[in-house]
């Protein structure tokens, strides 16, 4: 392996999906302002929109989520092409 070519500030880090409050740790380089007590040990957090836990693909649910209104706003501004 050639040296120096890895990062050395792997460390544990705390994952939390926000969708559902699951906390998973793994080692990680990313770089993170906030942190998590877990089970009494702090640790850096990084916060996901979406995870293994929550993902409709490993989980067999899917979610329709249409926050921004964008499929009225499609369907009215093509309104007028409609035959």
């Amino acid at each position: 392996m050639k040296k120096d070519i890895h990062p050395g500030n792997y460390r544990l880090v705390a994952f939390k999906d926000m969708s559902n409050e699951e906390v998973f740790l793994t080692k990680s380089t990313a770089d993170t302002k906030e942190t998590l007590d877990v089970d009494g040990v702090e640790y850096p957090l990084v916060k996901l929109e979406i995870s293994r836990t929550s993902h409709p693909f490993y989980t067999g649910k899917a979610k329709f989520l249409d926050t921004a209104g964008r499929i009225d706003k499609f369907k009215s501004k093509y309104e007028k092409f409609k035959k």
